[in-house]
């Protein structure tokens, strides 16, 4: 059919990534529609003052991490910053328990007291988000030796980390130590161009930042982050490269987000007109949408229906999270030890 797209071949001679069939097309399209209703549910959830301390949306940048999960395996790990979402959703973490973390409720992933930035779902893989700007690399480095000191082979570590985050000194120590010891890991650098109110052109030398992990003999690939199979495309055979054994791989996945980094930032160091161009030019969803529509997968009344049903989804994780209790004080004592 016109709608099939494989990834390109790896250099390590494994098969092309699965023929992309209208069922896979669809569940792109549900798992992006799926972060952008929850993040528009979350951002008036903290309008409301139901979300209380920092809130980093995801909105823009819902092809990287699909594209990239299309792409994992059962006993992958995941690890990625605060704006962390969409990976929690992508990895198949159910939205009530999401949003009721979000919310601070004790239905919440981490029982209402780690909210918008630290929840986990070991069943899934996930290991978090990490409030620390570039914590989460070196952390994700060390998933990746448990992957090779287990001996579980073929399993990688997915580690995302901001463009802000690529000049910090701990993310270049990890390369070293990623690079000396073959590790499996996958860096995803998300380059939304912007590190907090800061372009990445005024924060970062000049050059590719793909070529970050050169100096450490790590390839490296700049890809499409705004469309969801050029990510598919476009990250096979860096996934390729890791799982044959052959260490770590660096990606620069150029993508946007539409609000500011946090909920509190106006975002003033950008106009309106590069914003609204982005959206109108290059939004993943309406893309992938289009692509459906010019090939006859879908119909309007279709996509309708998905959006129905995903609109569906976030409500009932908002009104599990309002109805959620909010966590006993006594549990501030719990789940801070484990005695090994």
């Amino acid at each position: 059919m016109a709608a099939t797209r494989r990834a390109r071949a790896s250099s390590s001679g494994s098969k092309e990534a699965p023929i992309l069939d209208a069922d896979r097309l669809e569940q792109l399209y549900r798992d992006m529609l799926l972060i952008r209703r929850f993040e528009e549910k979350a951002g008036q959830l903290y309008g409301m003052g139901l979300i209380g301390g920092f809130c980093h949306l995801y909105i823009g940048q819902e092809a990287v991490v699909v594209g990239l999960q299309a792409l994992a395996r059962p006993g992958d790990s995941i690890i990625t910053s605060y704006r962390d979402h969409g990976h929690m959703l992508a990895t198949g973490m159910d939205p009530k328990g999401v949003m009721a973390e979000l919310t601070g409720r004790a239905g919440g992933y981490s029982k209402g007291k780690g909210g918008s930035m630290h929840m986990f779902s070991r069943d899934k893989g996930f290991y978090g988000g990490h409030g620390i700007v570039g914590a989460q690399v070196p952390l994700g480095t060390g998933l990746a030796f448990a992957h090779k000191y287990k001996g579980e082979n073929g399993a990688i570590c997915f580690t995302y980390f901001g463009d802000g985050a690529a000049n910090q000194g701990q993310v270049y120590e990890s390369f070293n130590m990623a690079a000396l010891w073959g590790l499996p890991v996958l860096y995803v650098l998300e380059n939304n161009k912007y590190g907090m109110g800061t372009s990445v052109e005024r924060a970062s030398a000049p050059g590719d930042l793909c070529q970050r992990g050169a100096g450490y003999g790590i390839p490296g690939k700049s890809v499409n982050g705004m469309n969801v199979l050029d990510v598919i495309e476009g990250c096979a055979e860096a996934v390729d490269h890791v799982r044959a054994g052959k260490g770590p791989y660096l990606l620069d996945v150029r993508t946007y987000r539409y609000r500011g980094h946090s909920m509190s930032d106006p975002a003033k160091y950008r106009t309106k007109e590069e914003v609204a161009r982005m959206r109108s030019e290059s939004d993943p969803i309406d893309q992938l949408k289009q692509r459906l529509l010019d090939e006859g997968t879908f119909d309007e009344a279709r996509l309708k229906d998905i959006d129905r049903d995903v609109k569906a989804i976030v409500g009932e994780a908002a009104e599990f999270a309002q109805h959620s209790p909010e966590p006993d004080p006594s549990a501030l004592w719990t789940d801070v030890l484990v005695e090994a």
